[in-house]
C-alpha cells in the first residue's frame, strides 16, 4: 500500500497544493514554521480522520477561510483508491471512499495504516496516562475493530456512570440499583479491554526491545510495565469497594481508564533519568514497534511518517535508523529535515528512490 498523490485545500497553512509521490522515500525540506508538518499531519489525517496535533478539527482549517478539503489516491493491493475528507465549519465531517461516504468513521480506521514519529512523542514521557492508554489503543484499534467499538462503549457507560455519581454527590445520596445497571456493563467491557492489552503488550515489548537494541547498539537497559488496577484483583469486587468513595468525589475512581505504562531505563524511570538522546532512541523504538506490530497484523505495511526524527539523534543512531530504511523494512516513507545537505549525505549510500520537496511559506514543489 502506498499513497500516490495527495492534494490540500485550507488545511492549516496551505491554500493549496498538490503532490505526486514516489512510493518509497519522501523528504520535506524547509525552514521552521514554513509547513513541512503540516504536510505529514495530512497524511495522517487521511489514514485517522483526525490529526495528531490538533483534535479540534475546525482549528485545522486555514485561518479566514470555512472548510478545507483533503484528497488522495492509494496504490493498494494493485487497485486504486480515492479518499477525501472534507471539514465545514458547523457541518459533521465527511470521509468518502471513492466518492461513497462511510456510515461510521470507525469502518475508516485501519483501512489505511499509519505511524508517526515525531518531536510531539515525548508526550508519551512527559504527560499523564492517558497519553499513553491512547498510545496502546491506537495500536490495537488498526487492526482490531471490535477493540475499538468496546472501547467506544466503555467510554460512552463511564460517562453515563459518572453522571449519576456526579448526581449523587450533589444530592448526597447512594442509589445502589441505579449504579448497578452501569456497573455490570462497566465490568463486561472492562474485562474484556484489560484482557487485550494485556496480550497486547506480551506481544509488543519484546518487539520494542528489539528496536531499542537496534538503535543504541545494546547499549541501555530498558523495559515497559503495565500498571492496570485489573491486574491486582477481581474488577467487581473493585467496582463494588470503591462505590461510596466514587459517590462522594462523583466520578469512578477504579477501571481500565485508569491504566498506565511505566518506562524505564537502567531500572529508573526514563522521564527523569534518560538524557534526550536516551528518550529519542525510546520513543523511536516503541514507534517502531508499533510499525512492525500492525504490518504483520495486518499483512500490510503502514505509511511511515518521520518528522525532524534527526534532531537530537547522534550520527550512530541515524545510521542504525537509516539501515532499516536501506534495508526495505518499511514500506512508504515520509521524513521531513530543515537541512537538505543533511539528507544528501544520509541517503548517499542507500540505494532506493527518494522525492525531495521543498517547503516554504505553504507551498511545496519538487526540487
Amino acid at each position: 500500500m502506498h499513497l500516490d498523490t495527495l492534494s490540500l485545500v485550507n488545511f492549516k497553512s496551505y491554500t493549496e497544493a498538490t503532490i505526486n509521490l514516489s512510493p518509497e522515500i519522501n523528504v520535506f525540506v524547509g525552514n521552521n514554521g514554513q509547513g513541512k508538518t503540516n504536510m505529514l499531519d495530512a497524511i495522517y489525517y487521511l489514514s485517522f480522520c483526525k490529526s495528531f496535533l490538533n483534535p479540534v478539527d475546525k482549528q485545522n482549517i486555514k485561518m479566514e477561510e470555512k472548510f478545507f478539503l483533503l484528497s488522495s489516491k492509494y496504490q493498494k493491493e494493485e487497485k486504486k483508491i480515492d479518499i477525501t475528507i472534507s471539514v465545514q465549519q458547523g457541518q459533521k465531517k465527511k470521509v468518502k471512499r471513492n466518492k461513497k461516504e462511510y456510515d461510521k468513521l470507525a469502518e475508516h480506521i485501519g483501512q489505511f495504516p499509519a505511524v508517526v514519529i515525531s518531536p510531539y512523542d515525548t508526550n508519551l514521557i512527559i504527560e499523564g496516562s492517558e497519553t499513553r492508554r491512547k498510545f496502546i489503543d491506537s495500536i490495537i484499534s488498526q487492526y482490531d475493530r471490535f477493540y475499538l467499538d468496546t472501547l467506544i462503549r466503555y467510554n460512552k457507560v463511564l460517562k453515563q456512570r459518572n453522571a449519576l455519581l456526579k448526581q449523587f454527590q450533589e444530592l448526597r445520596i447512594f442509589d445502589q440499583e441505579s449504579i448497578e445497571v452501569w456497573d455490570a456493563q462497566l465490568i463486561d467491557l472492562g474485562h474484556s479491554i484489560h484482557e487485550k492489552r494485556t496480550t497486547f503488550l506480551t506481544d509488543f515489548i519484546p518487539i520494542f526491545q528489539k528496536y531499542f537494541d537496534l538503535i543504541a547498539n545494546k547499549k541501555e537497559s530498558i523495559s515497559i510495565s503495565y500498571d492496570s488496577q485489573l491486574s491486582s484483583g477481581d474488577f467487581a469486587e473493585q467496582i463494588e469497594k470503591s462505590k461510596r468513595k466514587d459517590s462522594a468525589v462523583g466520578y469512578t475512581t477504579v477501571g481500565i481508564h485508569k491504566d498506565d505504562l511505566t518506562f524505564l531505563i537502567h531500572g529508573q524511570p526514563i522521564k527523569k533519568f534518560g538524557s534526550q538522546g536516551q528518550q529519542k532512541s525510546f520513543l523511536i523504538a516503541l514507534k517502531l514497534a508499533q510499525f512492525d506490530m500492525i504490518s504483520s497484523l495486518l499483512n500490510m505495511k503502514p505509511i511511515l511518517l518521520l518528522d525532524d526524527i534527526f534532531d537530537k539523534l547522534d550520527h550512530e543512531r541515524v545510521a542504525h535508523l537509516m539501515k532499516l530504511v536501506s534495508d526495505h523494512a518499511f514500506g512508504q516513507v515520509f521524513i521531513t529535515d530543515t537541512d537538505v545537505d543533511r539528507i544528501e549525505k544520509v541517503f548517499s549510500e542507500i540505494d532506493i528512490e527518494k522525492f525531495v520537496f521543498r517547503v516554504e511559506e505553504g507551498a511545496v514543489g519538487r526540487f
